[in-house]
């Protein structure tokens, strides 16, 4: 496995998003068990950068990954989140990023994760009640007192990384970033590589849509997030079919499946960018680690390149409304 550097921190060229262990998908929360051999598998595979967040459960993803990560701390940079959960009364899915709770949340993670400290602790989304100098401040301290060694922005528009990055440098910038989900590349990743700050993309496999193996809803539980996603709705997902069809003829062409071409093009865009695809699969750690050794042709690059936007947008309104802009 290849490795890069996000800032200063080095870390293998893919990673490991933990999330659909316990969240979000179909089967998420069924089989600790394969969870924890998944995360092994990855470690055993190379990669290093494991990433979670408190909300995701909530807190029962950070406590899996204490448990499959004990005795073997010191071979992860492990990622996590905070900012989702108001531990001041409001509870989960309202935003608080104040000093105050993020002094309680990384107590938690702390314990669930069994660790004494957390290698990139990102604030999850923008808190507008907070300046982010203040949010900048608090994770600045945690770093000073050795609890936390970089610190992180996820879905976090310019004025507010430049702003967050003059407190405190930022080392990294989680965003949704795939073949179908492009906006970073004007936005963000100028601003990213003007200052020296990585960039980690999350759902690189369109949350599964670019895999090809997903032809219908009904394929998922009643309680996954993709059933009232605009990308997986109706008309739009019939044309973004044609997408994922495209890739997969990329793949034969290839001699790789549509989920490691898929990520193989995100790694031609730079050598600053470590995608964490999610599973909770062996067999997906197995495929998508493959794709480190995948060469596309620069052909193959552009075929990629040109195809159409996803139709849909990336999150219901409710969802969008937690995103900068």
């Amino acid at each position: 496995m290849k490795h890069i550097k996000l800032g200063d921190l080095r870390v293998s060229r893919i990673g490991l998003g933990a999330m659909g262990m316990t969240h979000g998908y179909t089967g998420s929360g069924t089989d600790e068990a394969e969870s924890i051999r998944t995360v092994h598998r990855a470690l055993d595979l190379g990669v290093t950068l494991i990433d979670t967040a408190e909300i995701y459960g909530p807190y029962t993803n950070e406590e899996i990954l204490g448990r499959a990560l004990k005795g073997r701390r010191d071979q992860v940079v492990l990622a996590t989140k905070f900012g989702l959960v108001s531990h001041a009364g409001g509870g989960p899915w309202n935003l608080d990023s104040s000093p105050a709770n993020i002094r309680t949340a990384v107590e938690g993670s702390l314990e669930r994760l069994g660790t004494d400290h957390i290698d990139l602790y990102y604030q999850h989304r923008v808190d507008p009640d907070t300046p982010i100098e203040e949010t900048a401040g608090a994770v600045g301290e945690l770093i000073a007192e050795g609890k936390v060694r970089a610190f992180g922005l996820s879905e976090a528009g310019p004025d507010t990384i430049r702003r967050a990055h003059a407190v405190h440098p930022v080392t990294a910038v989680q965003s949704e970033y795939s073949l179908w989900t492009r906006g970073v590349e004007e936005r963000i990743l100028p601003v990213l590589r003007e200052l020296n700050i990585g960039l980690v993309p999350f759902s690189p496999l369109g949350r599964g849509f670019l895999t090809g193996t997903i032809r219908s809803t009904d394929q998922f539980d009643a309680d996954d997030f993709r059933r009232d996603n605009p990308r997986f709705t109706g008309e739009n997902f019939l044309r973004n079919l044609a997408i994922a069809d495209e890739v997969q003829a990329v793949a034969v062409e290839a001699g790789a499946t549509p989920a490691q071409v898929a990520l193989a093009w995100l790694l031609a865009q730079g050598d600053d960018i470590a995608p964490i695809p999610g599973t909770k699969r062996v067999s997906r750690v197995d495929e998508n680690t493959a794709s480190d050794g995948v060469a596309l042709t620069a052909a193959q690059i552009a075929q990629l390149s040109s195809l159409p936007p996803a139709a849909g947008e990336t999150h219901t309104e409710a969802q969008a409304r937690m995103l900068e802009r």
